[in-house]
């Protein structure tokens, strides 16, 4: 027998989205894929060119198989267009082009890949996007995000590492991230960092807390598991690497078997944090597929739900918010590009020019104009080093993850690093000092940036001079200035000699800097 509702009380289930709200809805979740194409581009180039995310092209079969799994929901809470998402939406779009403006390229992914369970919010409602949460932020992990964990992932396998043998009883000597035993060299570089263990763990160790665990409490507790063990994990892989190396007089794990041991003992090592999660597993029972009990809600709500024009206005919506960023960074770019192309101005250096003393080079992308000069300052040379950049873009790009004094397998590495504060012009600032060694010697590095007409040693502060000069349609110019000096332990001698050449010739270098920047 089946009860009549009483008057001015629908059943919720009762208004199914149709299959024209169904196709529009699906249409609206494509939309973004077209108008991001850029950013869509830019995420696919670095899943091709790095084996660490690589992952990234199984992240959307993931959410969808997820999503599928709950496909019940959508009978169970029919989709409600829920107008608050947009304003949300709108702040994503804003943030992907505040992010475009400073070339900040993580930032413009995860703001785009972050529009569409906003999206999924605004046009499903709370009660069914809900209900799909971690199905749709899965999404995130497709962003290539990492490099930034890399140099400090460097510096904790070299400690480990170091310190693991010299706990074995096996003398060390060290030099930054390279470190030698009586048997042979060897180096932390970036493929040892653990970064790929580390991203990998995390991104599985998710799905699994999601698909063994109901409790929230387990399931962070696993997460938080998974961060640490392959930190861990990477740096006992890389102690074992080194042994088997020194005990084998260098004829074993020096090669490519030395990437090979590394993913069978990951491999072993997620094996048994899965296994031991295992114990606590809480099976999730299949969602259920008979009817639910009926719920009611005033009929207006109901009515509302169901109207034919709430979805299509929705979807309009969607796209609209979603178009608008865009179209608007497009105009942008059109007004900050400058055609010119870039010839720097002679910095006038009023201190005797000298040989070069060091064949350091910046590992940088490669500038629109570079100058490099050394002078005898006093009892010392000193070097200076400009690199000018223009219509920045993710392949020229003065502030990025990847530009480094030295790269992480040059001849140059840094070993010492801290923050000092100096003034440029009239402008003071606390820029990057470096101490780099060779085998044959070592040199301290002052480096800092000019973005615009202005001064920082803070790559997070110079960001947002290039979003705000671009904001204003004045261009991106920027350019990274490094002094450098031999070092021979002396810090103070080494200093006092970099201090007086910026004290005199920082008005020159200024000079130099905004001629080019107005140069047409």
């Amino acid at each position: 027998m089946f009860l009549k509702p009483p008057p001015g009380v629908m059943n919720a289930t009762a208004t199914p989205i149709s299959r024209q709200g169904t196709v529009l809805i699906v249409l609206a979740l494509l939309a973004p894929f077209l108008l991001y194409l850029g950013t869509v581009r830019s995420i696919i180039s670095v899943w091709n060119s790095s084996e660490t995310f690589a992952h990234g092209y199984v992240i959307l079969p993931i959410s969808l198989w997820l999503v599928w799994r709950r496909r019940e929901n959508f009978s169970l809470y029919p989709p409600r267009p829920w107008p608050p998402a947009l304003l949300l939406l709108a702040v994503l779009g804003a943030g992907w082009l505040a992010a475009q403006l400073g070339e900040v390229q993580v930032v413009s992914q995860y703001t785009f890949v972050a529009m569409f369970p906003v999206a999924a919010l605004a046009l499903f409602g709370p009660r069914l996007a809900g209900s799909l949460a971690f199905p749709l932020l899965f999404l995130l992990f497709a962003v290539p995000f990492g490099e930034i964990f890399v140099a400090p992932l460097i510096q904790f396998t070299a400690d480990f590492t170091v310190w693991a043998v010299r706990a074995t009883g096996i003398p060390v000597l060290r030099s930054g991230t390279r470190f030698e035993l009586p048997t042979g060299s060897w180096s932390v570089v970036e493929a040892c960092s653990g970064v790929r263990y580390l991203i990998s763990s995390i991104t599985l160790g998710s799905l699994y807390a999601y698909l063994t665990y109901r409790s929230t409490m387990r399931r962070v507790l696993f997460v938080a598991l998974s961060m640490v063990v392959p930190v861990i994990a990477n740096g006992l892989r890389a102690y074992m690497i080194v042994m088997i190396g020194h005990l084998s007089g260098m004829a074993l794990a020096t090669g490519v078997d030395h990437i090979i041991y590394g993913w069978l003992f990951f491999g072993l090592v997620m094996f048994i944090m899965f296994w031991i999660g295992s114990f606590w597993r809480e099976d999730v029972a299949e969602p259920s597929t008979s009817v639910p009990a009926p719920t009611t809600m005033p009929a207006s709500v109901a009515q509302g739900a169901g109207t034919p024009f709430r979805v299509p206005a929705m979807v309009v919506g969607v796209v609209l918010v979603c178009a608008f960023w865009p179209a608007l960074a497009l105009l942008g770019e059109r007004a900050n590009h400058n055609p010119a192309p870039v010839r720097l101005a002679d910095v006038a250096v009023t201190a005797p020019r000298t040989a070069d003393f060091a064949d350091w080079k910046p590992f940088y992308m490669a500038p629109d104009a570079r100058f490099h000069q050394a002078y005898q300052a006093g009892s010392l040379p000193v070097s200076l080093t400009v690199l000018y950049y223009r219509n920045q873009d993710p392949e020229k790009n003065l502030i990025s993850s990847m530009n480094r004094l030295s790269g992480y397998e040059d001849v140059w590495h840094e070993v010492e690093s801290a923050a000092r504060s100096e003034t440029v012009a009239g402008t003071p600032l606390t820029l990057h000092e470096g101490i780099l060694r060779t085998p044959q010697g070592a040199i301290m590095v002052w480096a800092f940036k000019w973005v615009g007409g202005h001064y920082t040693g803070s790559d997070y502060v110079g960001k947002l001079w290039q979003a705000a000069n671009k904001a204003m349609l004045r261009g991106d110019d920027g350019a990274a200035v490094m002094l450098a000096v031999p070092y021979d332990n002396d810090k103070e001698r080494a200093r006092a000699a970099l201090h007086r050449f910026l004290a005199d010739q920082g008005s020159a270098l200024d000079q130099a800097l905004n001629a080019t920047r107005t140069h047409q």
